[in-house]
């Protein structure tokens, strides 16, 4: 069994994977979309490649715990999604994910240009290993 974790953005997605036994989360790749159904292709591709049996998606909530627009976005994302998709899609508070990943990729010294190329992907590693985590 294998989980699929997403930092879902306007532009790109970031897309992680667990290890089979569901104990560590790895960055997979960046989707970069033009359209939402492009977005949703792509996914669908990588779940049926990996066999993907749960996904989870970073809920952006606001500090205060309420949904905004970005919410909203995933939130629709996940709905399309379940459509098309027969696993659970699940959502996870994101909230300070980004900034995790930012200072995890500062600290091994990644310059800026680089962080910007995988700062999606890292933020996934981080909503999906913390839920991971919370399943121990």
């Amino acid at each position: 069994m294998r989980i699929m974790g997403l930092d879902v953005g306007d532009k790109k997605t970031g897309v992680a994977l667990s290890d089979p036994l569901e104990l560590t989360a790895q960055g997979k790749t960046v989707i970069k979309f033009d359209t939402v159904a492009d977005q949703i292709d792509y996914i669908v591709a990588l779940v049926e490649q990996y066999n993907v049996d749960q996904i989870v998606a970073g809920l952006p909530k606001n500090m205060n715990g309420s949904l905004g627009p970005r919410a909203e976005k995933v939130l629709a994302l996940i709905e399309d999604l379940e459509e098309i998709v027969d696993i659970p899609v699940i959502t996870w508070d994101e909230r300070l994910s980004t900034i995790a990943a930012e200072r995890t990729l500062i600290e091994a010294d990644m310059s800026r240009a680089k962080r910007k190329d995988v700062i999606d992907k890292m933020a996934a590693v981080v909503i999906l290993q913390n839920y991971l985590d919370s399943k121990s």
